[in-house]
């Protein structure tokens, strides 16, 4: 053997033959023996499989529909509480909110429905206002000209009192004398106490003293209440006035439902009259103005309406029934009585002395 063979087989026996076959340990022994008898992954192993990427295209399509939702919601609201108003007008839909400043449009359309003596707001957006007075938003009292907010708080709602009496008493809406609202009125307003004289004795008022100005009231032989919800909406809101007065404005639209008494008409003839009135209320300082504990003094006082009549005034609302009251009108203008997105029109003599009506989109 030469020194080179020699040595390779030094070598070989402390490393051993490359290739050759390697006894298995004790421990490689084991575990050859537990897979056969138990397949599948052994015991301590742990797989890892790398996460698939996720799409978020759903999330971003889903994100665009809330955002456009919430725009059309902030920019439309009218419309789409139309939508939603049922298949009856809203008479099964939810109550509107309350009005807490002026709408900037409309309310949306509603389904064509005649109104019935079961369902008097149907086809109509009252059907989803509120009843009376609940349909009149007062507004938070804060200190304001010579009241305490405490006194604020009071003034604003003896001001809903006087509509309240004024357009929802049951015994005023007969043609009884206006008691209660009167008794609201300070005493020593000379013009309006000798308005309330003259409208409240005359057979014949003029535009200038038609109670209607101020009160709501129908001709019992002629027209009596369907049911005894009147529904309302709008609100008040108030300033600072002269002398430090705390000035109410009350902008509200009243909906009364009515139907012919007696043997006048058809026993289901249902009639929607609408009227809409803007009042200016003041509170007057005692050390400055004469006045009365509890009194409010009139700013000014102006209405429209619809189905209330349009000859000359008579004292009461006049609905159209059948054939009757279809005095000539201004087909040119169209008004809608259910937008309270715009100021009172008087401007064409639109107020309970008749004048130049025009014609009601709905009714």
């Amino acid at each position: 053997m030469s020194d080179e063979e020699w040595e390779r087989f030094l070598r070989e026996s402390v490393t051993g033959v490359p290739g050759a076959p390697v006894e298995p340990s004790a421990r490689a022994r084991e575990m050859e023996r537990r897979l056969r008898e138990r397949p599948g992954q052994p015991e301590g192993w742990r797989t890892y499989t790398p996460p698939r990427p996720r799409r978020r295209t759903g999330w971003y399509v889903t994100g665009l529909v809330v955002v456009v939702a919430l725009l059309v919601v902030t920019f439309f609201p009218q419309q789409v509480a139309g939508w939603f108003g049922g298949d009856d007008g809203g008479q099964d839909g939810a109550p509107q909110a309350a009005e807490s400043e002026r709408p900037r449009e409309a309310p949306g359309a509603e389904r064509d429905l005649r109104p019935t003596l079961a369902e008097p707001f149907r086809g109509s957006p009252a059907a989803r206002w509120a009843d009376g007075a609940a349909g009149i938003t007062v507004p938070p009292a804060e200190a304001t000209g010579w009241m305490d907010t405490a006194e604020v708080e009071r003034a604003l709602r003896r001001s809903r009192d006087f509509l309240v009496a004024a357009g929802l008493d049951s015994r005023v809406l007969r043609g009884e004398r206006p008691t209660k609202a009167i008794a609201l009125l300070n005493p020593h307003q000379e013009d309006v106490q000798e308005y309330l004289r003259t409208a409240l004795s005359s057979k014949a008022p003029s535009g200038r003293t038609d109670p209607l100005l101020l009160f709501s009231r129908f001709r019992p032989e002629q027209s009596r209440p369907v049911g005894d919800v009147v529904r309302t909406r709008g609100r008040l809101t108030y300033r600072e006035g002269r002398k430090g007065a705390v000035e109410v404005t009350a902008d509200v639209t009243f909906v009364y439902p009515v139907t012919p008494a007696g043997d006048g008409g058809r026993d289901d003839e249902v009639v929607r009259t609408i009227v809409r009135r803007q009042v200016v209320m003041s509170w007057d300082d005692p050390a400055k103005v004469i006045t009365e504990p509890g009194t409010l003094s009139l700013v000014s006082y102006t209405l429209d309406m619809t189905n209330g009549g349009c000859s000359a005034p008579t004292g009461y609302f006049v609905p159209p029934f059948g054939t009757d009251d279809k005095q000539a009108t201004d087909e040119a203008r169209l008004v809608d009585p259910y937008d309270r997105s715009k100021p009172i029109d008087t401007s064409n003599g639109t107020t309970a002395t008749g004048g130049n009506c025009a014609t009601a989109t709905r009714s």
